[in-house]
């Protein structure tokens, strides 16, 4: 029977001996792709066939279904698998169903996002609390209006149109130029290929009866795909077979993910969020190019559609789902960390170089070696190695450093809190009522887990710890039983969101901060900042692929995020560490962490004085760097910014994925290769500013090379960039006195923002030539602050 589904799934009968060679062993927490039960032929498969009623007052109707099943068609020596309509097969006939009737409906969230819900069956398990939302869903206030037509009904707004026909059903999203950006995949479409495609449906499963949602939709010649979480395959996801299922991806050049988000979105003007947490297998047009199969492992679809361009997308998803909060001013600066610290006198000590040799520093992450052993965590600072942790904290804080702290969600049974866990009830069980694992998994649906966590995190918050680092946990059992009634899964992909939650919420009540240093989330994770890239090689792939990652995670609705510089797994060369460190500096948070040290005086004079270099960048750009992080707290905007979402109207900025924009205003290309000293590098339309050398370019390819500091970086003519005095650490900045650095050619203005962290209230700069130099019109400050405006150097 396995290798039937086996051969099922490929549409094609071949030697059974080389398909079972061919497929490895499933291993513990594999990703859960459900695409195979879509083309297994022991399944049932009901087609959306034409609509049975529809009530356009209330958006309310059924979609009548044709059962279905594969068979095989031979012809010219070849087998391929096709769908027919079958008679019903359950006794007693008259009790069941043949071709049922699935509620559904359609609503109007806001004049840009509708909702589409379809029920595959009786929904009778009660509601959970919402996670993945940010509160109750509003309800248009009246900008969609609805008319009837030939053969369908139709709903308008100011931003596109909504069609759904009769027969063959169908759900038809249109601009405002009433250009089509997609519809759902009909049985008419069936007879347009002889390929084997799967038209918007469910299946059931001969194996257990249960239910899943296909919905397909279509894609348009040229479309491209893009977000999905923070996935380091090619950026385009567009003929790409996407899982989202959270899993220890053990490196960053794989198809697996820490933060698989159920959303994306299209080239042509649209996104969509899936509101489930099960396992979810998006085929961008894997198995057929025109055909979007979201194949969704619920029994139920929950699906939003939003209309735009990338910033409103952003924009609507992120008010949906909530908007990432501000960070402290602390967690902009650089963080240092190895795998591990562990001691007390290592931490002062290097805290005591960093200032010695004025590396600017605001935070020593305390990695698996603070506790008595090695990685089991206790929430108990070592007696023997840290023996007065109060102390080291205060007098850090006093020198401008803060402590993270490394844990995680997994319990060995040698863990002196194992058996209070066991004891209590706080893990995840099986179905005997044991654990599934040797270690003991929290289950953070249980509220009292959530409780017992939280009060072995209190106490280190209370000591002056800044941050929580919430590694791991994305190995939730799949067959576990959780406290809410649900298996794995539900839960599964729901455990980075509650546990980054869990921390967030305890962190916020005792610091007053918004949080967290995490490397799995789901949707809904961005309302708890910060997340990084995962374990990274430590190699030119290695640091592509990371930039991959983090530009579709800024296009999954996180505003902010960060990567291990130089890579987590070894050693870097100079020449990588260096060329990382200004792509670290140039991301919205910064941290230098991996197996090996990362103190740049390990790696000799002139590394670290080059480090020394680039790092002081990232910290008298801090103006800059805060108030963009306001701007895209605000708005549901990435610092790191895929160039498309600036510029959507031009067709090269859709094919970029190794540079980017860092914020609003300033273009970042890293130097990928060994030894590099310049690369090609695409400009959007414009002219651009060198940042280093003051020489300008127009849109198109350049061969740029890089100045002193090892990135290629330029900013919009037309631009002001706030800077301040460099200090040692945040808490050292003089916020009452910036400059002012305008970056024009020929621009008559130059605009850009300002946030003081004091108010964290955001302000538009805007400046007028006069002559040879610039005037600020209005002081948005009011006089808090001294302004020294000047103009970039050798700007031609």
């Amino acid at each position: 029977m396995a290798m039937l589904v086996c051969l099922c799934a490929g549409f094609c009968l071949s030697e059974s001996s080389k398909l079972a060679a061919a497929s490895p062993p499933r291993l513990l927490n594999d990703p859960v792709d459900i695409s195979g039960d879509f083309h297994n032929f022991a399944n049932l498969y009901y087609l959306a066939d034409h609509l049975a009623d529809f009530d356009p007052a209330t958006g309310q109707g059924d979609i009548a279904c044709q059962r279905s099943a594969y068979f095989t068609r031979l012809a010219f020596n070849n087998m391929l698998a096709v769908l027919k309509p079958v008679a019903a097969t359950e006794f007693p006939a008259n009790e069941y169903a043949a071709n049922p009737k699935l509620p559904f409906s359609i609503d109007f969230v806001s004049a840009r996002t509708l909702r589409i819900r379809v029920q595959t069956g009786p929904q009778f398990a009660p509601p959970q609390p919402e996670l993945m939302l940010n509160g109750p869903v509003p309800k248009d206030n009246g900008d969609w209006k609805y008319s009837k037509v030939d053969g369908g009904y139709r709903y308008t707004g100011p931003y596109g149109s909504v069609t759904i026909l009769d027969n063959p059903w169908c759900i038809e999203i249109r601009d405002a130029r009433g250009r089509l950006l997609t519809r759902t995949v009909t049985q008419a479409d069936l007879s347009e290929t002889f390929t084997p495609i799967l038209p918007f449906s469910f299946v059931r499963r001969a194996s257990d009866y249960s239910r899943s949602v296909d919905a397909a939709f279509t894609l348009s010649p040229g479309e491209k795909i893009f977000g999905a979480g923070e996935s380091f395959t090619g950026l385009d996801k567009r003929g790409q077979k996407i899982v989202l299922w959270a899993n220890d991806a053990n490196g960053i050049q794989n198809q697996r993910m820490y933060k698989p988000i159920p959303f994306f979105m299209s080239s042509r003007g649209y996104g969509m969020f899936m509101h489930t947490s099960t396992p979810i297998t998006c085929d961008f047009g894997h198995d057929f190019s025109g055909v979007n199969s979201l194949m969704i492992g619920d029994d139920a679809l929950d699906l939003f559609v939003f209309l735009g361009t990338p910033k409103e997308i952003l924009n609507q998803y992120t008010d949906l789902t909530g908007k990432s909060p501000m960070p402290p001013l602390w967690s902009f600066g650089l963080w240092m960390s190895r795998c591990t610290y562990n001691s007390e006198t290592q931490v002062v000590d290097i805290a005591n170089e960093l200032r010695q040799y004025k590396i600017p520093c605001d935070v020593l992450h305390l990695d698996t070696g603070w506790f008595e052993t090695d990685w089991r965590c206790d929430y108990q600072f070592s007696p023997t190695r840290f023996p007065t942790p109060q102390k080291m904290i205060d007098d850090l804080k006093q020198k401008g450093f803060h402590i993270s702290l490394w844990q995680l969600p997994y319990f060995v049974p040698k863990n002196t809190l194992f058996p209070e866990i066991i004891q209590k009830g706080l893990f995840v069980r099986d179905a005997k009522d044991n654990s599934p694992r040797e270690d003991a998994v929290l289950d953070f649906s249980n509220p009292a887990t959530v409780q017992w966590y939280q009060d072995h995190l209190a106490p280190l918050l209370k000591m002056g710890v800044g941050a929580i680092k919430v590694d791991f946990g994305e190995a939730a059992p799949l067959t576990g039983l959780y406290a809410d009634g649900r298996t794995g899964f539900y839960e599964h992909n729901l455990y980075p969101l509650r546990y980054n939650k869990a921390v967030a919420d305890i962190t916020k009540e005792i610091t007053g901060q918004h949080l967290i240093w995490a490397r799995s989330a789901w949707a809904g994770s961005q309302r708890y900042p910060i997340h990084w890239g995962g374990d990274a090689e430590s190699t030119d792939d290695g640091m592509a692929a990371e930039l991959r990652g983090g530009l579709s995670f800024g296009l999954s609705g996180f505003s902010f995020w960060s990567h291990d510089v130089g890579g987590f797994v070894s050693r870097p060369s100079t020449d990588l560490y260096a060329r990382w460190l200004a792509f670290g500096v140039l991301s919205s948070h910064t941290r230098c962490h991996g197996t090996a040290p990362k103190e740049p005086w390990n790696y000799g004079q002139a590394f670290m004085d080059e480090f020394r270099r680039i790092d002081d960048l990232k910290y008298e750009l801090m103006p800059y760097v805060y108030a963009q992080a306001k701007d895209c707290s605000e708005h549901g905007l990435p610092m790191v910014r895929a160039l498309f979402i600036e510029y959507p109207n031009d067709p090269g900025s859709w094919l970029v994925d190794d540079e980017y924009l860092f914020g609003s205003s300033m273009l970042a290309a890293p130097l990928l290769h060994e030894n590099a000293t310049g690369r090609d590098v695409y400009l959007p339309p414009g002219t651009w500013i060198d940042y280093q050398t003051g020489k300008s370019y127009e849109g198109g390819w350049h061969h740029i090379e890089a100045g002193q500091l090892p990135v290629v970086m330029l900013v919009r003519d037309g631009t002001v960039i706030p800077k301040i005095a460099l200090a040692q650490s945040t808490m050292q900045m003089d916020w009452s006195k910036l400059e002012l650095v305008v970056f024009a050619k020929n621009a008559p203005t130059a605009k850009g923002l300002v946030c003081l962290p004091a108010d964290n209230e955001l302000h538009e700069l805007s400046l007028t030539r006069n002559g040879n130099t610039f005037k600020l019109e209005n002081d948005p400050l009011a006089g808090k602050v001294t302004w020294k405006i000047t103009r970039a150097e050798n700007v031609e």
